[in-house]
């Protein structure tokens, strides 16, 4: 789709210097952007590479205010205005709403007229699915699950009986959602386990995505919930009963046990090990392969958290150059 700048830095609230008229059709890296596409920096030792990149016109911080060899859109946040424009580039892609003729909907589902139900798609009974919604090929929507409106479920995913999504949430393919949760109780008296009840619900809140053949349990007897807006990546686990808040962003290989709660805005790296009935509060980061034992309290907005058991990363490097100091005493 073509646009002239003049419309991109409307679009953006961006402070345009150069040529409105300039068309752009695309987004692109540094290294591959060619005629027509915008690229974007967000440090001022790139500005020159920039400029000598065949971009038609770069995204730049405040820093790149002066006149140059391209037109450049200045902003406070261009990697964010950058992911902006590449929607605002790209027309959506139009579905044919409709049913397969191989897919199995029961006849008490309630689908909107405009979904879409993609090949060998199994819904149960009693099914709601709002309107704009897809269902990806090969998906199973167990009975009485809610999904709310303009949601995208892809290939091969399951959702259990009695889940609730809201609207806009991406599932990717392979993912399990409202599962059993892991739990069972050990009889003392012959060392064999009997499995605790998990009869609880799954709550997705809007403008959740969750990566592919990730799994998400839901309550043991309440509810896990998954607050507005956060971003699960890839093969992630969260176990029953977890409380995830708002804006939360949880990378690759990250195990969540039971009852953990993980308040609004925290970041997860990847292959973070969480114990059962742990508390990440607000705005904390736990970086990669940190662990976090159980009941543990981690406290303090903008913080880095590393090691296990997990500690403010300032202290766990101290003490790493401390080990190394001893290492080469011995």
């Amino acid at each position: 789709m073509k646009r002239s700048l003049k419309e991109v830095a409307e679009f953006l609230r961006a402070r345009l210097v150069g040529d409105g008229a300039v068309q752009v059709t695309g987004v692109a890296g540094l290294q591959s952007a060619s005629s027509g596409d915008l690229v974007f920096i967000d440090e001022e030792k790139k500005l020159r590479e920039a400029m000598q990149s065949g971009a038609a016109a770069v995204i730049a911080g405040k820093f790149a205010g002066e006149p140059s060899s391209k037109p450049l859109l200045v902003c406070d946040q261009p990697r964010l205005a950058f992911a902006r424009v590449a929607q605002f580039l790209t027309p959506p892609h139009r579905y044919k709403p409709g049913v397969s003729k191989t897919a199995i909907v029961h006849a008490s589902a309630r689908v909107a007229k405009d979904v879409v139900v993609g090949s060998y798609a199994v819904i149960e009974e009693g099914v709601t699915i709002a309107a704009g919604s897809r269902i990806g090929a090969g998906s199973h929507i167990g009975a009485n699950v809610q999904i709310g409106e303009n949601c995208h479920l892809a290939p091969n995913v399951t959702i259990y009986p009695g889940a609730r999504l809201g609207n806009r949430v991406l599932v990717h393919a392979g993912a399990v959602l409202g599962s059993d949760g892991f739990g069972y109780v050990r009889d003392s008296a012959t060392g064999r386990y009997e499995k605790f009840p998990q009869i609880g619900r799954l709550e997705i809140e809007d403008d959740v995505e969750i990566g592919a053949n990730s799994t998400v349990d839901r309550g043991a007897l309440d509810v896990t919930r998954i607050g507005r807006g956060t971003k699960i990546d890839n093969l992630v686990h969260v176990g029953h009963n977890v409380q995830i808040g708002e804006d939360v962003v949880i990378a690759a290989q990250t195990g969540l046990s039971g009852s953990a709660v993980l308040e609004d805005g925290v970041i997860v790296g990847g292959q973070v090990g969480i114990a059962d009935h742990v508390r990440i509060e607000s705005g904390a980061i736990l970086g990669a392969q940190s662990g976090v034992p159980t009941k543990k309290v981690i406290r303090g907005k903008g913080i880095v958290f590393w090691g296990t058991p997990a500690r403010p990363i300032r202290k766990y490097l101290k003490e790493l150059a401390t080990l190394a100091r001893l290492a080469r005493k011995a």
